[in-house]
């Protein structure tokens, strides 16, 4: 009896958290299957498991064993909700078309961001703002309305609230969805998630400026002075055959290792080609939508998700202000097939190169605009197969290893110790000024590029023309917009029925 006794607290002992936990009665260690697909590496689904028994453990214990200290089942009931929720995004995900989301949907509500941003900051102190009465954010959001954003950049929580339950309405068993305490607690947990500590963090100007630093690679840059360093002077010898050698062999050593470099990057450039043209053309599987498979909205508040493209005023007023018009709609013309793979129903280059144009208002200068303008011409002899590349690529980089990345890197962050870890300090307003002039000051680590190149695309002033590009991102209110409207097209992607027909 003592030994089994022993046996039994040494396996809970070594079990994992999530085990003891969220999975108390299965009899091993061997935690269930979490993902639909059977490719997932179990790593994954531990790490996955590991995160929602700290966040369980941190956010619904605590007040739930002062309900009730012998109720077990709570948190196991969570999980299995969380799991269905987790299997139904997870093959919405791989059933969607993210293509069009990422390379043309995002870019064109970017470039509608600096549009508008500029459109409303060129009414300011006019008669448009009421006489220098209405603020910046205001007129954004005269060009930008939204029914879940107010001018002054809050949240309507009760949209969220709507949004997270069709979700769940979409992802659960009727059995499941039914019963309310948990699926409250679970739709509850996301909105403060969202709604306090994502969403408020990722608009702040200085929250942008550090993540296009972290970029860049220069989080921990500080600008130093070029000093050069006081070293004696070389002797003036006579040239030696010695010095004769050791140059021959560094040119040497320099030219091979240049050759190695051009050999690997032919066969990888060769390699992928090959794998991007026997690629089949993708063809998104379409969502019957009946009421018998398609669960409909019953609210009377239910919301209404945007659309990818913003609102016919705000286009307007953008092609008024800046004589370009509005990045194309993805719709194919009429009598082309979206199944044909000769006809792609997406043009995936030019609402990247209007963004980039858009940026850094290339066609300002005559130089800019004149190379932007020659790309566009040669990626247009291209666009077949970059229509194809970005695809590939795309898939590439969206593997279960981003996913187990991502998810250690979130635990790490929000329990450092295996608990909550203290709300991280937001910078002062003279770390946010450096943060700011260290991205206007960054020129990147070529001189060549930096003297040569640089004028060229941005003008005899790159400072000027980075801080235009850096202050459509300056106003957290406007960039609550932003987040909405992205956050929506996901949605609307992933969940295609909540979209207004």
């Amino acid at each position: 009896m003592a030994a089994s006794i022993t046996s039994n607290r040494s396996s809970l002992a070594k079990a994992s958290l999530a085990k003891r936990l969220l999975f108390p009665s299965l009899p091993s260690n061997d935690l269930p299957p979490l993902f639909a697909s059977s490719a997932t590496p179990p790593e994954l689904t531990a790490e996955v498991y590991d995160f929602v028994a700290l966040a369980l453990r941190a956010f619904v214990n605590p007040w739930w064993t002062k309900i009730t200290r012998y109720d077990k089942d709570f948190l196991p009931d969570i999980t299995r909700i969380l799991t269905h929720v987790v299997r139904a995004i997870e093959t919405r995900a791989l059933d969607a078309d993210l293509d069009p989301l990422v390379f043309h949907h995002v870019p064109a509500l970017l470039t509608q961001h600096y549009r508008d941003y500029r459109t409303a900051a060129s009414k300011l102190s006019t008669s448009y703002a009421a006489g220098a009465a209405l603020s910046l954010p205001v007129l954004f959001h005269g060009l930008q309305p939204h029914m879940a954003v107010a001018p002054d950049g809050s949240i309507d929580p009760e949209y969220m609230r709507q949004v997270v339950d069709h979700i769940l309405k979409a992802c659960l068993p009727e059995e499941d969805y039914a019963p309310e305490p948990q699926r409250y607690i679970i739709r509850e947990i996301v909105l403060k998630i969202l709604l306090k500590d994502v969403i408020p963090k990722i608009s702040q100007p200085w929250f942008v400026n550090k993540a296009i630093l972290d970029v860049l690679g220069q989080q921990d840059a500080v600008v130093h002075t070029k000093t050069r360093p006081t070293s004696p002077p070389a002797s003036s010898g006579p040239f030696s055959f010695h010095t004769l050698i050791v140059i021959v062999l560094s040119v040497i050593q320099a030219l091979s290792g240049a050759c190695l470099a051009l050999i690997n990057a032919y066969k990888h450039a060769v390699s992928t080609i090959k794998r991007v043209s026997q690629t089949p053309p993708r063809r998104v599987p379409s969502r019957p939508r009946s009421p018998a498979s398609i669960p409909i909205p019953t609210s009377p508040r239910a919301p209404t998700l945007s659309s990818p493209s913003i609102s016919a005023s705000s286009s307007v007023s953008s092609f008024t202000a800046t004589g370009t018009p509005p990045p194309e709609s993805s719709t194919p013309p009429q009598g082309s097939s979206s199944d044909d793979p000769s006809t792609p129903s997406t043009d995936f280059i030019h609402p990247s190169l209007t963004l980039v144009s858009e940026i850094f208002t290339t066609n300002a200068r005559l130089a800019s605009a004149s190379i932007m303008h020659t790309l566009s011409l040669l990626l247009m002899l291209f666009s077949p197969f970059l229509n194809r590349l970005l695809p590939y690529l795309l898939a590439q980089t969206l593997s279960p290893n981003l996913i187990l990345t991502i998810a250690r890197n979130a635990k790490r962050t929000l329990f450092p110790n295996g608990y909550p870890a203290p709300p991280p300090v937001d910078p002062t307003p003279e770390e946010q000024v450096q943060m700011r002039a260290r991205l206007l000051a960054y020129r990147g680590k070529s001189p060549w590029v930096e003297t040569h190149v640089l004028p060229l695309l941005l003008g005899s002033d790159p400072t000027q023309t980075l801080a235009a590009a850096l202050d459509p991102l300056s106003s957290r209110e406007c960039n609550v917009h932003l987040v909405i409207l992205i956050l929506d097209c996901v949605i609307g992607t992933l969940f295609p029925e909540l979209l207004a027909e």
